[in-house]
């Protein structure tokens, strides 16, 4: 088993019966929690995967009443650029597997998903897209056997830190396919970009696509969509 699959969770499973967390409430017993407007002070690896733990049984509804958009712009930029759609592609970061499906809508059939959070797995397994759904920790090493990666809505402020973009981009193979996203509190911080216009200006990336757009609507919220090829 190669060292990155920590903890496998095959798409089959009967996931639908496990127990997720209770959700909790402010102020009034019945009320329900927002997660949106917490998850951008995250601060460490545990503290994530505990927040999007918590988070799973909502983050569906919260983020889709918000008209959350990311997923099918990163998506339909992958597939212009794709050789095929039926290339193995990895989506990192998947969590309850609203990229996914957006991969799925775009044609993409091999689609193999990886996330922090345990209980996020769950509701990905629940959507039926993916061939092979894992567990990963912090620092898990990014598998290189992929012809395209996708990380959406994964790498910034409240989830996984810079160095995971560069993690990333260092495992792929050249003539591989790296789409991700940076919404507005994520390209507030030049530490983000600065790494990607590295990657292009030395000659290991070549940008192929980059969208200014849509993200969550419902808190006028935006995000740079963009496609990497590595050489």
């Amino acid at each position: 088993m190669p060292e990155f699959w920590l903890v496998a969770i095959p798409a089959t499973s009967k996931i639908r019966h496990w127990t997720r967390p209770v959700k909790l409430g402010y102020g009034h017993p019945m009320a329900e929690r927002k997660f949106l407007g917490e998850v951008y002070g995250l601060a460490t690896p545990d503290d994530t995967r505990q927040f999007y733990d918590s988070w799973a049984e909502s983050y569906d509804s919260e983020v889709s009443e918000n008209g959350y958009a990311t997923p099918a712009r990163v998506a339909e930029a992958l597939a212009r650029h794709a050789s095929s759609k039926e290339i193995e592609l990895l989506d990192f970061g998947c969590g309850t597997g609203l990229s996914g499906l957006a991969l799925l809508r775009a044609g993409f059939t091999n689609i193999d998903g990886a996330d922090l959070s345990a209980d996020m797995l769950k509701g990905a397994a629940e959507k039926q897209v993916y061939r092979r759904l894992w567990q990963v920790d912090a620092g898990s090493p990014v598998p290189s056997s992929y012809a395209a990666i996708a990380a959406i809505g994964v790498i910034g402020s409240g989830a996984a830190p810079a160095e995971v973009f560069d993690a990333i981009f260092e495992s792929l193979r050249p003539g591989t396919l790296f789409a991700f996203s940076f919404n507005d509190h994520t390209l507030a911080d030049p530490e983000y970009e600065s790494r990607l216009h590295a990657k292009t200006a030395n000659g290991s990336g070549r940008l192929l696509f980059q969208e200014y757009g849509p993200h969550l609507p419902g808190l006028d919220m935006k995000s740079n969509v963009y496609v990497i090829e590595k050489t």
